[in-house]
């Protein structure tokens, strides 16, 4: 469907001086600290080249760009600035699948993959397939933006029409094209993929957003991403975007992503490979310097009193050997086992734990139907501490609440398989968290990157600062601090591989502990909710009007705590972070 957007604004935009809005500048391109070291020999690990589809399908990385042009906003309170680029210097016989596009809030940094047809399968059927990639029928003008001149206003300073493929029958396109004049794209300037290669997409993520002449009326670009991600699924990122028009998904426009269909995983590391990727961008974790809880190995919790409870069996529990060897596998948490730490003075020593004894355990395996690594890393608290409110200035401890024994938290970085290169880390924060892109994070040491750890709480974060799990604009929520100190633990050199199943049976030993399905420790329940009434009708209007408003959408967790179980439990295992 074709819609036209000329030069008028309307509603809460901002005039730009009658004139062409001023060029931004152009972001600086992104590289890394230091460079890449040579990975171990063997595997088909960062050689460039990605082979899916039972060979079909040959996949590279272009990673150099050509501006096209820029959009942005001139709405208050903005709707971003995006620059929309075409890869060059694609490798000789690939073929462009879209372009790519991100916001200008930090230096160029892409990865989007390009495709050639490869060798049929072994073993194929006599009668040959239509070849695995076909240039379109023609192009469908999305939308257009023009650039006023002297007598109006425009989103940038060149006209920009934004393109889908039409693809043949039985073939899906993959991203968008973008030009600055009204002429259709030539049709050999890129390729559709055939339909049994590719998987569903879903948007994800805010790349820019333009308001219309309608009220409420948007044009958006978002990134694009399969719908089933994890280590079992087959959708593969191919790196470009959608653009529609009132929120319409990309599969409207008949856009897919890749499928690498028999989840093939030859690119993926050796063992002595990853553990080389981890030892090079293993990030280092800080604590916060007025941290009391902090992390501690498993084995060091074992070995310094927490023991195994049955429901209806021994009221002193059961010590518990350094590797876990006695704890019950399997199975699900049925409520029957639990870990609890010994009362007094010597159980308030085990909740500190020990930063020296503390290691990460990483679980390294696939993402993006095998063409990325993701490696988890998981850190043990053996206690979360009490959680804080805050209420615009005033910060109020909340006693107890929070409070329980054990503390599983992570945070996971993402390698490409094509080139080795560390696309982002994933910032695990209580019950979501976000990515963010290796241009936008903080490094220390090379190219390690920086984590946060809030303080008793354990959130992750990638810059220090407060951050509210509630509602930011009214100031009202709990309280996570992060800060640097001298309280850290550098998990390129302090980790554990724990489980890398895509390795093959054997190959990585699983401990124990890792096999626990129940919980880490005991159920608590928090009076917390009448304190907050009490508190609340003792403060000013204005401000318990704000606080009365968020009582409801405080975290469950601060009603009560189910006892935290372990790594092996949580969502993210086998599937995809949340994001």
């Amino acid at each position: 469907m074709r819609r036209r957007w000329d030069s008028c604004f309307s509603g809460s935009d901002v005039r730009v001086g009658g004139r062409v809005p001023p060029e931004e500048p152009e972001p600086e391109v992104f590289s890394f600290a230091e460079p890449l070291p040579s990975w171990p020999t063997g595997g088909g690990f960062a050689r460039g080249r990605i082979r899916i589809g039972g060979g079909e399908l040959e996949l590279a990385a272009a990673t150099a760009f050509q501006k096209i042009c820029t959009l942005s906003s001139r709405r208050r309170g903005g709707g971003g600035s995006a620059t929309f680029y075409r890869p060059v210097g694609v490798p000789e016989g690939f073929s462009l699948l879209g372009y790519y596009c991100q916001p200008n809030c930090r230096p160029l940094h892409g990865h989007v993959l390009v495709a050639r047809a490869g060798e049929r399968p072994s073993g194929a059927s006599p009668q040959p397939p239509p070849p695995p990639l076909c240039k379109p029928l023609d192009y469908t003008l999305i939308w257009e933006f023009q650039a006023s001149g002297d007598t109006g206003y425009g989103y940038g300073r060149s006209d920009a029409y934004f393109w889908i493929p039409v693809p043949p029958e039985r073939y899906r396109a993959l991203g968008c094209l973008v030009t600055t004049e009204p002429r259709r794209p030539p049709l050999e300037e890129v390729v559709c993929v055939r339909e049994d290669l590719t998987d569903e997409c879903e948007p994800h993520g805010s790349l820019l957003c333009l308001e219309q002449p309608r009220p409420s009326s948007f044009f958006t670009v978002r990134g694009v991403r399969p719908v089933r991600r994890g280590i079992r699924e087959k959708g593969v990122c191919v790196g470009t975007f959608c653009c529609a028009a009132d929120g319409l998904p990309p599969r409207e426009h008949g856009m897919a992503c890749l499928g690498n269909v028999e989840l093939d995983l030859s690119a993926m590391p050796t063992l002595e490979q990853a553990h080389a990727v981890i030892r090079h961008y293993g990030p280092t974790l800080f604590f916060h310097p007025k941290e009391v809880y902090l992390p501690s190995s498993v084995s060091w919790f074992f070995k310094n009193g927490a023991a195994l409870y049955r429901r209806g069996g021994d009221t002193a529990g059961e010590e518990i050997d350094g590797e876990g060897s006695n704890l019950p596998g399997g199975g699900c948490n049925d409520g029957e086992f639990w870990i609890d730490v010994p009362s007094g003075e010597r159980g308030r020593a085990v909740c500190r734990g020990s930063i020296d004894s503390a290691e990460l355990y990483a679980h390294v395996k696939p993402a993006m139907g095998g063409t990325c690594t993701d490696v988890a890393m998981w850190v043990f608290c053996p206690f979360n501490g009490p959680a804080r409110l805050k209420l615009g200035p005033i910060s109020l401890p909340l006693g107890k609440t929070g409070r329980h024994v054990g503390d599983w938290e992570h945070f996971t970085f993402r390698v490409s398989n094509l080139t080795g290169e560390l696309m982002g880390v994933y910032y695990s924060q209580h019950s979501g968290g976000h990515w963010v892109d290796a241009s936008a994070l903080e490094y220390i040491d090379g190219n390690r990157p920086v984590v946060y750890s809030s303080r008793n709480g354990h959130a992750s974060y990638a810059y220090p600062g407060v951050y509210l799990q509630g509602s930011a604009a009214l100031g009202v929520g709990i309280r996570n601090d992060a800060a640097r100190s001298s309280l850290f633990v550098d998990s390129s050199a302090r980790y554990r591989i724990v489980a890398a199943g895509y390795l093959g049976e054997g190959a990585v030993v699983e401990p124990q502990w890792l096999q626990f399905m129940r919980e880490w420790g005991p159920t608590v329940v928090y009076k917390w909710r009448k304190r907050m009434e009490w508190v609340i009708g003792r403060l000013p209007p204005w401000l318990r009007c704000r606080a009365e408003s968020m009582l409801n959408k405080m975290p469950n967790e601060l009603s009560r705590e189910e006892g935290p179980t372990g790594p092996k439990e949580k969502n993210n295992w086998e599937g995809d972070e949340r994001w």
